[in-house]
């Protein structure tokens, strides 16, 4: 099983994301916790295109890829950016970073996901999760 959507780069558009990860929620039996965890790293994900990558340019798509093959969920999110410095990310949960309003995305992508790689210079993330 294959899916793939493109959104064009607007908060609103996160619904259309959220909609069909419910979908694939039913369609593969996810248990809650799974589902919760897939929800929260894909919708960090695309606000981080949206955002940062593609900096709010409607004109700009950001692509969203599921692939199953049993017993894994792979998702990729690309957006048209020029990527970012992932392995420069500050840790968000030292005394120094906890006020600031950057990092928490690709932490929680790091922590909810079994594993995560990017390409492209970081503006595509590759999320997998084993259901």
């Amino acid at each position: 099983m294959k899916k793939e959507i493109k959104i064009p780069s607007k908060i609103e558009s996160i619904s259309v994301v959220e909609n069909l990860i419910d979908e694939l929620s039913i369609e593969l039996g996810l248990v809650a916790d799974i589902y919760g965890n897939v929800l929260i790293a894909v919708i960090e994900a695309v606000t981080n295109s949206i955002v940062h990558g593609n900096k709010f340019d409607e004109t700009k798509m950001v692509t969203i890829t599921f692939q199953f093959t049993n017993p894994f969920l792979f998702i990729k999110i690309s957006d048209e950016g020029v990527g970012f410095l992932f392995d420069n990310i500050p840790d968000p949960t030292k005394p120094d970073n906890v006020e600031k309003p950057d990092g928490r995305g690709v932490f929680l992508m790091k922590h909810l996901a079994d594993d995560i790689s990017f390409d492209k210079g970081g503006a595509t993330v590759n999320l997998k999760f084993k259901v």
